[in-house]
């Protein structure tokens, strides 16, 4: 696809419920953002380089007949992206539910997610690029249900 790339990949959890259903070797939330590189440009990018991200998050189970999830998920991309100032074209991918059991050797809980899956050509300066994978950060952030970056939960106050 090209001729240089660099990825990284994160992982979040946001606690264990306790209920005997959690999955203690597997994060609630995944991603892996790779960078490509092509010195010569692809008519398909629009651009040198092509950020290529994928996002997987465990699902609560009241979210999964939720309708609107896969556009709710799409804007956690897209708002991430415009709130990290990180100019982009090309912009496409999917949002996708999925459910799946264990058997045999591997046998477990049901396990259901959602995933990211997106790519986009970024505007910005090389030198800029950090722009992106903030954006990136704050996806990961929102798909693991956590408070954005920089801002704090309150806490009740005992006394």
């Amino acid at each position: 696809m090209a001729p240089y790339s660099w990825a990284l990949r994160v992982e979040a959890d946001i606690g264990h419920r306790g209920d005997g259903h959690d999955d203690l070797d597997e994060p609630d939330t995944s991603g892996r953002l790779i960078l490509l590189h092509d010195p010569a440009g692809q008519d398909r990018w629009a651009g040198t380089f092509r950020f290529v991200c994928f996002v997987q998050a465990r699902l609560e189970p009241e979210q999964l007949d939720d309708e609107l999830l896969p556009v709710v998920g799409w804007s956690w991309l897209t708002d991430a992206l415009a709130q990290s100032g990180a100019a982009h074209v090309a912009l496409g991918g999917t949002v996708t539910q999925t459910s799946s059991v264990r058997f045999g050797d591997i046998a477990g809980p049901r396990c259901d997610d959602v995933e990211i899956r997106a790519s986009w050509t970024p505007e910005d300066d090389p030198a800029d690029l950090g722009r992106h994978a903030e954006a990136f950060f704050a996806l990961i952030t929102s798909a693991a249900g956590l408070p954005p970056v920089d801002v704090r939960t309150l806490t009740p106050r005992s006394g």
